[in-house]
């Protein structure tokens, strides 16, 4: 039990204090960092919370890290069915570019599940992952969900156990179906 009672302690309601969440969230993109040096270019980074995303520029951004494509029209009912959706931009001469984007479920109470964690390739290792994951989390804390979840691929996990996720200690185990 000692694993799940680290989710309701409310003593790191603080730690995540990037931004306010409010009411007109979707409505606007916050500049996260003005004027980063980029590979030749000096780029504007924004944050939005919003479900408001180009499908095409979400593959193209999940191709740039070598994920297997998935149908589009799936995308679409995943993204329908998200809870939250949190995408990082880069604006470059008026061009906005798709370059972060996370996603979770939830059951809107008790427990959410973080999905689809991705930063492009370019744009990696400039604190932008961490920036995605404290809002997401920021987000969900808001909402007074305690029990956040994600799965991580074994080359991730040091990258999310420095954001506070931990490897559950209690031996819970998930447990998956596939169809044969």
């Amino acid at each position: 039990m000692t694993f799940w009672k680290s989710f309701f302690n409310n003593n790191n309601k603080e730690q995540y204090s990037y931004y306010t969440p409010d009411k007109h969230l979707n409505k606007k993109e916050i500049l996260l960092i003005k004027n980063l040096y980029n590979k030749g270019s000096i780029v504007d980074i924004y944050l939005s919370i919003s479900n408001n995303i180009n499908l095409y520029e979400l593959e193209q951004l999940c191709d740039s890290v070598g994920w297997v494509r998935r149908p589009i029209k799936k995308i679409k009912i995943a993204l329908e069915n998200s809870f939250l959706i949190a995408c990082i931009f880069s604006y470059h001469k008026s061009k906005k570019t798709l370059i972060g984007f996370a996603r979770a479920t939830s059951d809107k109470s008790f427990n959410a599940t973080i999905w689809d964690v991705v930063i492009h390739p370019e744009f990696q290792g400039k604190g932008l992952g961490k920036i995605l994951m404290n809002q997401i989390i920021q987000q969900l804390r808001y909402y007074d969900i305690s029990t956040i979840t994600l799965f991580a691929d074994p080359q991730v996990i040091k990258f999310y156990n420095h954001l506070g996720f931990i490897m559950d200690p209690d031996g819970v185990k998930g447990m998956f179906w596939y169809p044969l």
